[in-house]
């Protein structure tokens, strides 16, 4: 049993993803992934299907792991762990094994896990499996050049959704609710939670919820791409905060008896176009288009029951 981290303090010092990695400067996912292995432990066993965290972390045949890694398709993540999940159980079964049963962690893009992944994730919660399944949402397909993925924001441009005549707005569609579509209809879910990289103990704490619920669990973390975002390296850290004081990311948990809980609320609402300003894949927005991703991030918090009560921008 894991147990909550309460403070910086309290985390483990030891690390489990560790320098020998390529990602960019400021990488949001990168960020995630050392504080989701810090709160997992040593005795973990990653999948990671297609995507940034895989090209960039398996460069000539090593990687940034100090625990067992498998790469999977990026439409199967959910099926590898499955089968990782139920061969140990097999082995403890039939006692050709005195291990103990390991953290099974699936780490997909948000196109691994919303998209073309997302056939594998429900069969894995469907049938039961005890594991967690992490999306990392960089809002868009990074590792293949920016292009639009279901969980990309209205308005964001990629190479895909450019701005221009046509689309003065860039991309048309609103982003897929993943967490809410988790949420239903899958009667074997224990856990499920949001969590953001500015928020470094509660997305500990929320790992180790998810992988104390002996079940298929769920985290959607947010995790910005300086790169395909556009914005400094050096703000990753500001850009996720203000994503959750702008209401475009809200942070909850759902446990087992279907408990909802906010994890945490904005004392002060900041307006979604001081978000918005601080990445060019914004800067064509014309002030209709930040009304409509205002209204959606309104409508978003009012969803999960958070005041609304915005600052003067």
């Amino acid at each position: 049993m894991l147990e909550d981290i309460k403070t910086l303090r309290k985390a483990p010092r030891e690390e489990y993803y560790v320098p020998g990695h390529r990602t960019c400067a400021g990488c949001g996912p990168a960020l995630q992934y050392r504080l989701v292995a810090k709160a997992a432990g040593a005795n973990t066993i990653f999948i990671g299907p297609t995507g940034c965290m895989y090209v960039a972390n398996t460069s000539y045949g090593c990687g940034p792991w100090a625990v067992p890694w498998i790469h999977a398709q990026i439409t199967n993540g959910g099926a590898v762990g499955s089968g990782i999940e139920a061969a140990y159980k097999a082995l403890i079964r039939k006692h050709k094994t005195d291990a103990e049963f390991p953290n099974v962690i699936v780490m997909a893009g948000d196109g691994g896990s919303s998209d073309i992944g997302i056939q594998a994730l429900s069969g894995a919660f469907y049938r039961g499996h005890n594991l967690l399944f992490i999306c990392y949402d960089n809002e868009s397909y990074a590792n293949t050049g920016i292009q639009t993925s279901p969980t990309t924001p209205y308005g964001a441009w990629t190479t895909f959704t450019p701005a221009g005549p046509v689309s003065p707005e860039g991309k048309k569609l609103f982003p897929k609710d993943l967490p809410k579509i988790m949420s239903h209809g899958h009667p074997e879910l224990k856990y499920l939670a949001t969590a953001s990289i500015a928020f470094p103990v509660d997305l500990m704490n929320k790992v180790r919820r998810g992988l104390n619920a002996q079940g298929p669990s769920f985290l959607y973390i947010h995790a910005p791409c300086p790169k395909g975002w556009s914005f400094p390296s050096e703000k990753t850290v500001s850009i996720a905060k203000l994503a959750v004081d702008t209401g475009m990311f809200q942070l909850y948990e759902m446990t087992e008896d279907r408990r909802f809980k906010v994890t945490y609320r904005p004392k002060e609402l900041k307006p979604v176009e001081e978000y918005l300003k601080l990445q060019g894949r914004f800067k064509h927005l014309r002030p209709e288009h930040i009304e409509k991703l205002q209204n959606f991030a309104q409508r978003r918090m009012q969803e999960v029951g958070i005041e609304i009560t915005l600052l003067s921008s």
